[in-house]
């Protein structure tokens, strides 16, 4: 009994969908052997699938469907009930003839559906000739909603140089409308703003890249999505979405001297560690793309040295060894400077490094004049008459001007009294007679001064 009760309830859901005039009679006559076999009652309830349309404006009830019981002899006898939700507010049934009414503006997306449920009964015993049964009445809907991009506006990166077809982003518009019923919830996206460079895909809105892009010529560009709902038919409604589309940078440049050829100077007298200059390649990449380092080449790389500044990206050029102006006054080095990182993919467009000659000029200092030895030992007999010659020392200036020199004993006043120098030669001699057994050496400091 359970079984066949089951197989009664499936029978009633079965029923209230759309179906041919053929599969609606034989289900018909299953459910008469049903009832004939397990209940004794015959039933017989005919109908189609019932819909209304959304959003209908009308002063008068508007026309939904009809309920019918094929035991109906249209004499009047048999009373028709309609129960759930909305029933006798937003649906009336005529009692006679079971036809249905909406009486009320309907907002399919508010509610989609109601679940109502039909009996006939016999006017003058109030009994049913029919079994209750359960029935849905399908809010239709119509085009009332605009797409609606909830997400925007986009941002997206994408770096430089991708090829056609490379995914940048993807932008979703929303409808509210219903997606399993007609057109008015099937978008499609379309570009209003960013050709030639960039594409969507009409059904997805995938945005892709449409030719290849540099960075160094253009970094930013503002497209505009446009999606309309009814598959873009006349009438649709449409909603735009702003995407802004940033070019990250790769390494697709190399660094680049300004100039073929730099002079610097240095002074002869600059120390060990003196920043001699500084020279700047250009990069119009950024970021680590555009890190390099420097390097010395040539004959005078024992000379001078070249170190990265890391933040500013220069070379500076430092002095590893002391210069000197009347030894060399010229020196040529050649500077190379190198991409720190290099993207394999671009070996091919060159080397990714550029080279220049530096010109560096010995700057004269005024240097004091020079003895040609460091210490002078002379000899002379005690007891000498004065103005006896003791010696001479020689000093020159080292300079490329040769000045004169002046000579004179700075030290002590006693050596003073007992010796003197010729200022213009160097010549050195007695002024008193010297006795060994009071000293038997002096110290003299001679200094040579440029006139």
């Amino acid at each position: 009994m359970n079984c066949s009760t089951l197989l009664l309830l499936m029978l009633t859901v079965f029923q209230l969908w759309p179906c041919s005039p053929t599969t609606q009679n034989n289900r018909a006559q299953n459910t008469d052997q049903s009832f004939t076999t397990v209940r004794r009652v015959k039933r017989s309830w005919v109908w189609e699938p019932l819909f209304v349309t959304e959003e209908l404006n009308s002063r008068m009830p508007v026309y939904v469907g009809q309920l019918k019981s094929d035991l109906d002899k249209q004499d009047g006898n048999l009373q028709y009930v309609l129960t759930g939700e909305g029933a006798g507010s937003i649906f009336i049934i005529d009692e006679y003839n079971g036809k249905i009414y909406v009486m009320q503006k309907l907002d399919r997306e508010k509610k989609p559906f109601y679940i109502l449920r039909a009996q006939a009964l016999n006017r003058k015993t109030h009994l049913p000739v029919e079994p209750e049964s359960e029935f849905t009445i399908k809010v239709r809907d119509i085009n009332d909603h605009e797409p609606q991009f909830l997400d925007g506006p986009y941002v997206a990166t994408v770096p430089e140089m991708s090829p056609e077809g490379t995914s940048v982003a993807q932008v979703t518009a929303t409808d509210g409308d219903d997606p399993s019923y007609g057109n008015s919830a099937r978008l499609l996206y379309s570009l209003i703003q960013g050709q030639p460079y960039f594409s969507v895909e009409p059904k997805t809105g995938v945005i892709r890249m449409a030719s290849q892009m540099d960075r160094e010529t253009k970094d930013q560009y503002l497209v505009i999505i446009q999606a309309k709902d009814m598959v873009g038919q006349a009438g649709a409604y449409s909603a735009t979405a702003t995407v802004t589309i940033n070019l990250s940078d790769i390494n697709d440049n190399p660094p680049k001297f300004q100039q073929s050829l730099y002079y610097l100077n240095v002074s002869e007298e600059a120390p060990v560690g003196t920043t001699v200059g500084k020279l700047m390649a250009e990069d119009s990449d950024i970021g680590e793309n555009a890190a390099m380092n420097y390097f010395i080449e040539g004959d005078s790389s024992d000379v001078f040295g070249i170190i990265t500044d890391n933040e500013t990206q220069e070379g500076i050029i430092l002095l590893k060894k002391r210069v000197d102006y009347e030894s060399k006054r010229r020196h040529s080095v050649s500077v190379k400077v190198v991409n720190r990182y290099v993207d394999d993919r671009f070996l091919k467009e060159g080397p990714f490094e550029d080279t220049t000659i530096v010109k560096i000029s010995v700057e004269d200092a005024d240097e004091p004049p020079v003895f040609t030895l460091e210490n002078y030992v002379m000899e002379i007999a005690e007891e000498v008459a004065n103005g006896s010659l003791v010696g001479t020392v020689s000093a020159r200036d080292p300079d490329n001007n040769d000045s004169p020199v002046r000579y004179s004993i700075v030290q002590g006043m006693h050596l003073k009294r007992l010796f003197s120098i010729n200022e213009h030669n160097g010549t050195i001699i007695t002024t008193e007679p010297l006795d060994r057994e009071i000293a038997s050496w002096h110290n003299i400091t001679v200094t040579a001064t440029e006139t």
